[in-house]
């Protein structure tokens, strides 16, 4: 098989097993109880984000291959994962969970070990290139797409997959058994993170580079963090957690926002309230088509540009959430919404990622890539999605199923805080500019 599309299937599998749950997963602690813990349930993400990207890093640099790696910690993430499907099976359909605190264990102990994924996947992907003679920056993105895709295959599964009475079916209509409001997205995952385990083992070496004596921060792969000591990395890191402070907002809390319709007359029958996955996975498309395009934006505006927009990308991601409702017209704003994540995304994730590729020693290159995983999905997202989380609270409570109260003010307080970030941005962030080949 080409070695492109093996480390393509590689990005397929790796984000399929993220979309099964992520943006659906609000849904389902709103029926098991769990609705007003939301925000930890996404923060527990950034948590684990601090620490463990960077952990394996450093394993996956200094002692074990780093697909192996990689394959080691999918099947950790998928036995837990599994674990949380069989609690919520044996509760049964729309009951709340006997075991909260047992099934919040399991799911941070199966997302601690997925988290260091996303950059051992990049590592894993930019090694293997290197190795053979190919460019990260135009070879790269065309294969992380994939991941996109795949995340979209399994939100698109979820959102219309149904089990009931024993029998397994599809449908867009309304059903209080679709695995996107059940405990089903769980399984989805776990299976799926069991079968890229296995799939790891059959991708070529990575060879670790051999090191002579080395101090003892550089052993324990602490050296990374002498990034730190130069402006622009040390800046480019700052901006990296305030901007993931922005990344799990929408995750967490757009399909409540959007089925919270439901709970209206008015818009009780729309489409868009009673499918809030299929709508959201318009996200995942234009996320699709914008990793295809920055090698070109790289190229012709440079890291900053490509991260200011970015950073204005997401002031219009939440302003439109904010004014639309899922019926004519409104919808399209939605719809907008969703197409302009793609920037708001990629634009700072696929592109910092590359950009730490191109400034970073080969010695340090995946402790690097697991600190910005620390700063954006660490630091950032956990600040941020609790800090959303209060304001969700204090603006919308949970009633009959749904999640009601002022939205609008909430989505407009998180596009002001995304301006804020990009005029600072714009002011004090200026790297030496580097041609992109």
């Amino acid at each position: 098989m080409n070695l492109k599309v093996r480390l393509a299937l590689m990005n397929f599998l790796e984000f399929a097993v993220w979309g099964a749950y992520l943006t659906c997963m609000g849904n389902y602690l709103g029926t098991a109880g769990l609705g007003a813990q939301i925000s930890w349930f996404y923060a527990i993400q950034g948590i684990v984000s601090i620490f463990m990207p960077t952990l394996m890093g450093i394993v996956a640099d200094k002692y074990i291959q780093p697909q192996r790696v990689l394959g080691l910690c999918h099947l950790l993430a998928g036995a837990f994962m599994l674990i949380c499907w069989y609690m919520g099976y044996s509760a049964g359909f729309g009951n709340e969970l006997p075991n909260k605190g047992a099934f919040i264990a399991m799911y941070t102990l199966s997302v601690a070990f997925f988290m260091p994924t996303i950059a051992l996947a990049n590592t894993t992907a930019f090694t293997i290139l290197k190795a053979n003679g190919l460019d990260t920056v135009k070879d790269f993105p065309p294969i992380r797409v994939l991941g996109t895709v795949g995340f979209i295959a399994t939100m698109w599964f979820v959102n219309c997959a149904v089990w009931e009475d024993g029998a397994f079916s599809f449908t867009l209509a309304e059903n209080a058994h679709k695995f996107q409001y059940t405990f089903m997205q769980f399984f989805v995952s776990g299976l799926l993170s069991l079968v890229l385990f296995a799939y790891c083992f059959t991708l070529p070496e990575c060879k670790l580079e051999k090191k002579q004596s080395a101090s003892l921060a550089e052993t324990m792969g602490l050296n990374a963090f002498k990034l730190f000591k130069t402006k622009k990395m040390a800046l480019f890191f700052i901006f990296s957690a305030l901007l993931g402070m922005c990344l799990q907002v929408t995750n967490g809390f757009a399909g409540p926002f959007i089925t919270s319709f439901k709970g209206s007359a008015e818009f009780a029958t729309t489409f868009a309230a009673n499918n809030a996955t299929l709508l959201t996975s318009i996200s995942q498309i234009s996320e699709a088509l914008c990793i295809l395009m920055i090698p070109f934006f790289l190229k012709r505006f440079g890291i900053k540009g490509v991260m200011l927009m970015s950073m204005f990308a997401w002031v219009f991601r939440f302003g439109f959430f904010g004014i639309g409702d899922p019926a004519m017209p409104g919808v399209l704003l939605f719809i907008l919404s969703c197409i302009v994540y793609g920037v708001a995304f990629d634009f700072f994730n696929v592109s910092g990622g590359i950009f730490v590729d191109l400034e970073c020693e080969p010695s340090v290159k995946a402790s690097a890539q697991g600190l910005f995983m620390m700063m954006t999905n660490g630091i950032g997202a956990t600040v941020g999605t609790l800090a959303a989380g209060e304001i969700v609270n204090h603006f919308c409570t949970w009633k009959d199923g749904y999640l009601l109260g002022d939205w609008r003010s909430c989505w407009f307080i998180f596009a002001g805080f995304a301006l804020l970030v990009g005029v600072l941005f714009a002011l004090v962030f200026n790297p030496e500019k580097k041609k992109v080949a």
